[in-house]
């Protein structure tokens, strides 16, 4: 259930964003179809993630949609989905402006309940791989059971070769995955036949 939560809470936060951005999109076309100068026109607001964060952070102890349980979630929580709109936003901007290659983007659009993948990523706080090789304790969750033993990365990070950056969460056929993301210390290999051309 508090999985589901942080998910559901990304999800808020990414359509809050959404909608937050278009809104001064749709106030301009109808203040130019009013005959409004440009001079005169509602800025634009900005998509960047310090400036999602600013806002959100402003908007959620007053917003109905967030104000009665923005606190029973991470922080985590909110920045997976407002970090998720600022690329989406970045995306369609360089594809619309012929800077991304591939496929024409639109705009973003709002993500349904029923259709959205839940995924919650975490990059502060405590993420850690317990010393039992079969727990992990994330930020706000606390310590989650694995199926799978997690010594791999455990004997990685105690002998100091690898460390932890981020953990993602997220719900797949059923099954709730964590993922860690870890740099990892590799010491150089010597070619063996350096000469030798493949």
């Amino acid at each position: 259930q508090a999985l589901r939560s942080h998910c559901g809470a990304a999800r808020a936060a990414y359509n809050w964003a959404v909608g937050w951005v278009e809104a001064s999109w749709w106030q301009r076309r109808a203040e130019e179809s009013y005959g409004v100068p440009e001079a005169g026109l509602t800025e634009w607001r900005p998509w960047s993630l310090p400036a999602l964060r600013k806002a959100f952070n402003q908007a959620k102890t007053t917003d109905p949609r967030f104000a009665a349980w923005w606190e029973e979630n991470s922080k985590e929580a909110y920045s997976t989905g407002l970090a998720n709109a600022s690329a989406a936003f970045d995306n369609y901007a360089k594809s619309k402006n012929g800077k991304r290659r591939g496929k024409r983007m639109g705009a973003p659009r709002f993500k349904s309940k029923r259709k959205a993948r839940l995924a919650c990523r975490f990059t502060t706080g405590v993420i850690r791989v317990d010393a039992d090789g079969r727990h992990v304790t994330l930020p706000r969750l606390g310590t989650i059971r694995v199926h799978e033993p997690t010594t791999n990365l455990l004997d990685r990070v105690k002998a100091g070769t690898a460390r932890i950056l981020s953990a993602t969460v997220r719900h797949e056929r059923g099954r709730w995955f964590v993922s860690f993301q870890a740099e990892v210390k590799r010491d150089l290999e010597r070619v063996a036949r350096p000469d030798v051309a493949v």
